[in-house]
Parts: C-alpha cells; structure tokens; sequence
C-alpha cells in the first residue's frame, strides 16, 4: 500500500485508459491515417481525462486485435514514441500496458517514463490467443535489469478472454500471487473489455488483501461505481467514458467530468 500512495493521493483512485488507435505491425493499422491520427486521437482523449480531473492514465494497445503473447516489435516501438511525443502534455501520474506481453510493458514503462504497468504476470490460461503462461519471475528480473525499482506493478490476476487453468479459488490465487511476487496492486477483470468484475469476486480478493491496492479493472460505470469503491481502493475505467460508452470510440468529456464528479461526492 506505501508504494501505491506515494503514486496515488486520493483514496478511491480512478486511473482512465487511453486506448490507442491499431499500432504498426497488427493487422488493424490503417496505413493511410498514419502516426499523426494515432497521436492526435491519443492527444484528445489525454486533454478530455485531465480537464475531468482524473487520478492517473493507462496508455493501452486495446486495438492491436488479435492480441499477442510477443507483441510485434512496431507495436511497442511506436507506442513509446506516441507517449514520448505527448510527454510535456501529461500532467497525471501514467501507466502503460502492451498487450499482453510483460517483457514489452516494462520496456515501453523504461522508454516513456511511465510510474506503473499494467499486466497478466502470473497464471495459467486457456485463451484466445491459445496457451498462455506469462513468466513474473522474468519480468522482474527484467525490471530489474532496466534499473526501474521505482516501476509500480499492476498485476491483473483474472485476465480477460481467458479461463485460468488453475482451480483454486480467485481469492487464493490472488493471495499466493502477493505472497510470492509482491505487486503493488491486484486487479480484479470481468470476461472481457468492458464488462465488469463480479462483486463477489471483489469482495473475496479483498478480503483476502486488506493490506493490498485491489482494484477492479474493467467494466466500470457511473451507475456501479459507488458500489464497486464501497469495496476496493480504486477503479481502472476505459469504455464507459467513451461517446456511447464504446470501446472504440474517442473519450466523451461530458461522461468522463460526470464519472469523476460521482467519484468526489463520494470519497
């Protein structure tokens, strides 16, 4: 918890997505658009969540369908240098997630700056993306290797498109992930992008971590988020802030100060 408070002042800490338009390298990139429609897509989402005053940002590769388990070099490369373009823009705290590869997170995280990341580190999955077994013991070697102690890590312990192989309970999971990886906050997902977190699954994890940021990472809305923070230390929101609160479409600065305004009534 000191490490997640040096980083995030206010209890019940909102940390909002910024979802990258389709990188170079994935089959999505529209070639005729270019660089400049990714960074200036990037550049209005950023000035919509500051201006609603949000805790923190996540720059994510959301787009970058399908996803992959060793991201495409110029997937990486070119969120580092959309991130470093925007650098002198971002006034908030930011984190970054390269789907899903730990070793390209925490490489864009050294590149950019970046105070968090965001991943799948542990856990065995049967997944859309097929057998997926992520290596925390690498990525902290990793971490480690880069010189960046300072790095926040988010561990995701119920990835989305997925079905973890292990059958123990997500509450115990989460508790020997803590034990023998030692993340700076636990993040509980519903299915998939945009759907949420099942209430009891945050109650149990967080029951299980008093001590530990719980945050719940996916699928959150104006109407839940009072619920949701009567139970966890902060929310991870992307969708719900869009127009239309679609995924793929640019943050709504109206939803975005509404969510915010919901969040200060209530902390």
């Amino acid at each position: 918890m000191k490490n997640f408070k040096k980083i995030f002042k206010n209890d019940k800490s909102v940390i909002a997505m910024i979802h990258l338009p389709a990188l170079p390298g994935s089959p999505l990139y529209d070639p005729k658009l270019g660089l400049n429609y990714i960074i200036e897509s990037a550049q209005r989402d950023l000035e919509a969540l500051q201006d609603a005053d949000v805790d923190a940002v996540l720059f994510g590769n959301e787009n970058d369908r399908p996803y992959e388990l060793k991201v495409n070099t110029a997937s990486s490369a070119t969120m580092s240098y959309v991130i470093g373009f925007l650098k002198e823009k971002i006034k908030v705290p930011f984190g970054v997630n390269v789907l899903w590869d730990p070793i390209s997170t925490i490489a864009v995280a050294a590149a950019t700056g970046a105070q968090f990341v965001r991943e799948i580190f542990t856990g065995v999955y049967a997944s859309d993306m097929g057998l997926w077994i992520p290596d925390a013991a690498k990525a902290l070697r990793y971490k480690k290797s880069l010189d960046r102690n300072d790095l926040l890590m988010f561990y995701n312990v119920s990835a989305e498109f997925a079905y973890s192989l292990d059958q123990r309970s997500l509450a115990d999971r989460s508790r020997s992930v803590v034990f023998s990886s030692i993340p700076d906050a636990v993040l509980v997902s519903g299915q998939i992008t945009g759907e949420a977190a099942k209430i009891d699954d945050l109650e149990s994890v967080k029951k299980i971590l008093p001590n530990t940021p719980v945050l719940a990472n996916t699928g959150v809305k104006l109407e839940t988020v009072t619920n949701i923070l009567k139970i966890v230390d902060g929310v991870i929101v992307g969708s719900s802030l869009k127009v239309d609160g679609d995924t793929w479409k640019p943050v709504d600065p109206k939803r975005a100060l509404d969510f915010m305004n919901k969040v200060k009534s209530i902390r």
